[in-house]
């Protein structure tokens, strides 16, 4: 349903009860005056209870890490995005890139590394807008193990301000995939399982900005 087709929709609903249409002025939303630092360390607090394993490493040091957690999982076969820097890479690691895989294809991968688009700090959330570095959907929705790359600089603060951050990705009709820990749901018994409606692990690199030196 169109925004147009809501408004309308929800008009009527009003007149019918008996209301006036009022226009609805939302306030804007005000950037965080928190420091980086603090944004990052309570988005690693939050996403590690939403049983995601964060690891904090430099620009430098995530080839490194990122062969480290793919054989501590047992992650040999890895799919990335088409147009995934090779420099985030470890040198050698064989890897796929989606050029329009099948569902069986994807199916027989076990782990896949993306970026984000942005993470929030109050929700431990990462949201994937699909944009460069991030692939399509089923890319991070079908292989086990999803490795992502968060930068301390794309931490926002509040829910509010991820939706302001991304009105160009909203406009453009580009999907947006909300990721709070493993896949995970819960039956009658409130039993937890992972992993049935995406990856089972989830594995954080946040990586520290680089402090530009002084002149």
């Amino acid at each position: 349903m169109s925004a147009e087709a809501r408004l309308e929709m929800l008009t009527r609903i009003n007149r019918a009860v008996g209301g006036e249409a009022k226009p609805f002025n939302r306030r804007p939303v005000e950037p965080s005056v928190r420091a980086v630092q603090e944004l990052s360390s309570q988005f690693e607090e939050f996403a590690a209870e939403y049983h995601a394993y964060v690891r904090r490493t430099s620009e430098d040091q995530v080839p490194a890490v990122i062969q480290e957690l793919l054989a501590l999982r047992g992650s040999i076969r890895v799919v990335i995005p088409v147009d995934l820097a090779g420099s985030l890479l470890p040198a050698g690691l064989p890897v796929t890139r989606d050029e329009g895989l099948s569902t069986a294809t994807l199916t027989s991968m076990q782990a896949v590394v993306t970026t984000c688009a942005l993470a929030i700090a109050e929700t431990g959330t990462v949201v994937l807008d699909h944009g460069p570095g991030q692939g399509r959907r089923a890319l991070t929705l079908v292989p086990d193990h999803h490795l992502c790359i968060v930068r301390e600089r794309q931490v926002v603060d509040s829910v509010p301000e991820a939706v302001a951050h991304l009105q160009a990705s909203i406009a453009a009709g580009r999907p947006l995939t909300w990721i709070s820990g493993p896949s995970a749901t819960s039956d009658i018994e409130l039993s937890r399982v992972e992993g049935v409606h995406g990856p089972r692990v989830l594995d954080i690199l946040l990586v520290k900005d680089v402090t530009p030196t002084a002149p």
